[in-house]
């Protein structure tokens, strides 16, 4: 009979160390949506309601994305990067995530993910919407709706994977578009 063994990485490694941390990080943060209310739409409404409530995931697809999402917290940004192991910048991680979790390949820009799905507005949020960022008809940013008013992305060169709040200072200045598959 033959075994398969997975690697382990030393216990005592920076690797180990930094994928404990963002396990034990992503639990922390699903457990706490989990009690607060996932599905908390963020306070404002500058959008109008979609025509079309359909989507094509269900809930339990939706909750996956958004525990994914949360998962790869700390996962450090990498222009054009589309996994843990090479890091990611912020089209990369919805690419990733919709594809471990639900089987679809989203757009891989930022332009084109502003046109992927039917748009909806921020009171019809649910958990694994997509939040595109941009002035006018350049959409510069997206992440990931994670619930109570919270979105997952990786922001900029230097950084790494983190959740911020819509509401907070800079991002309630950016006009945001909200996404649903």
């Amino acid at each position: 009979m033959k075994s398969f063994l997975v690697p382990v990485p030393n216990p005592g490694s920076l690797a180990f160390r930094g994928r404990l941390q963002r396990c034990w990080l992503g639990t922390a943060l699903a457990c706490a949506l989990l009690l607060g209310g996932c599905s908390t739409p963020p306070p404002s409404s500058r959008a109008v309601p979609s025509r079309n409530m359909a989507s094509q995931l269900s809930d339990e697809q939706a909750h996956d994305i958004a525990i994914h999402a949360l998962g790869l917290v700390g996962t450090p940004y990498r222009y054009g990067g589309n996994t843990p192991d090479s890091g990611f910048d912020c089209s990369g991680l919805i690419g990733y995530v919709y594809r471990h979790r639900v089987g679809m390949a989203p757009p891989r820009t930022v332009a084109q993910l502003s046109g992927w799905g039917q748009p909806i507005a921020n009171v019809e949020l649910r958990t694994g919407d997509l939040v595109v960022f941009g002035k006018g008809r350049a959409p510069t940013h997206a992440g990931i709706y994670v619930g109570a008013g919270r979105f997952v992305h990786a922001p900029s060169a230097g950084g790494e994977v983190r959740m911020d709040h819509l509401q907070s200072r800079y991002w309630s200045r950016q006009n945001a578009s909200f996404r649903r598959l």
